[in-house]
């Protein structure tokens, strides 16, 4: 899933659609006809044209259902989710890519400072690097997580809605109507799975051909990838993670300090926080936990900070690190 993208969501009751819903017509719903004139007013939209497309546009339960979170937060497992993404198959494909891909990544790493592993672990992680890029209909997507999100007064729905309105936009800057485009189930769109807003924002055109395709063209994919990271703050031949470990509680707090790096390990000392070789440069406590097993510590730099606005979760940041040293070891690099 991504642009980038797969959000964290908080526990929610019911992930069922409420009986009034009429799913084959969003056009005839109060909800949808402000959210219409909204458009025409803010920006100019033909209201009847956005009223025939949200006509041919249904509710899709299976979106509601996908982003429902687990019955049971407790179980999720780092290594388990570890193991979906670093394994051979998807490494033995990420170095097919990197390879035909190799000018392209090169030119974005250079321009952006961005190590090219990075940004082919990203695909990889999010598409499989392009085999899994979503089938849902994105304005059905993103039109049945604004008005049927569960908790329509949630910051979700008002998320989504506000992508709604970006999708709307894009499509009139590309010319395209906006039941052209599919992706994920949260709306994201092409090899990087950027949400509509982050496609109007950092997708670069790669190829230099004069237009911008993150589904059919890699090299725009990819120099999207490096904008996004450079964008919010990557920082060229710094450290992502280290390994650490901790002694007593104390290092409870740096815990509970978040993703934001803050501290230097040698501050992180007096908390119980051993890293050998470490950086002294701010980093934020890291740990990955899995039912059964030992926790695992990390420090976590600004870089690694950086791969969690791509998808605000440690799983994925360092899954997607994890898997580009897969893939610079597998390169003998």
């Amino acid at each position: 899933m991504t642009a980038t993208l797969r959000i964290g969501f908080c526990c929610l009751l019911l992930f069922v659609l409420p009986a009034s819903v009429d799913a084959a017509n969003f056009a005839q719903r109060p909800e949808v006809q402000d959210f219409i004139r909204e458009m025409h007013e803010k920006h100019g939209f033909a209201s009847a044209a956005l009223t025939r497309a949200f006509a041919r546009t249904k509710s899709l339960p299976a979106v509601i259902k996908a982003i429902a979170p687990p019955a049971d937060p407790s179980t999720r497992s780092w290594q388990s989710y570890r193991a979906r993404f670093v394994e051979q198959k998807r490494i033995a494909l990420g170095l097919g890519f990197w390879k035909t891909h190799s000018s392209a990544l090169a030119k974005a790493s250079e321009r952006y400072g961005v190590p090219e592993e990075i940004v082919v672990a990203i695909i990889g992680v999010e598409t499989i690097y392009g085999k899994n890029s979503g089938h849902f209909g994105t304005l059905a997507a993103l039109a049945t997580l604004a008005f049927d999100y569960p908790e329509k007064s949630s910051p979700r729905a008002t998320f989504f809605r506000r992508e709604l309105e970006e999708l709307l936009l894009l499509a009139r800057e590309m010319r395209r109507d906006p039941l052209w485009f599919t992706g994920s189930y949260a709306g994201a769109l092409g090899l990087p799975q950027f949400l509509p807003s982050s496609v109007r924002r950092f997708a670069i055109d790669g190829d230099d051909d004069g237009k911008v395709d993150l589904a059919g063209s890699p090299a725009d994919a990819i120099a999207s990838v490096a904008n996004f990271l450079a964008f919010h703050g990557w920082e060229k031949d710094a450290p992502v993670t280290v390994a650490a470990k901790v002694n007593g509680e104390g290092f409870a707090r740096l815990i509970a300090e978040g993703i934001l790096p803050q501290r230097t390990p040698a501050a992180m000392a007096a908390f119980g926080v051993e890293a050998n070789a470490a950086p002294e440069l701010p980093a934020a406590l890291i740990d990955l936990t899995s039912p059964n097993r030992e926790t695992e510590y990390w420090l976590g730099y600004r870089n690694f900070y950086v791969l969690t606005r791509y998808n605000r979760s440690s799983f994925y940041a360092m899954a997607v690190n994890d898997l580009a040293q897969a893939l610079k070891m597998e390169r003998g690099l």
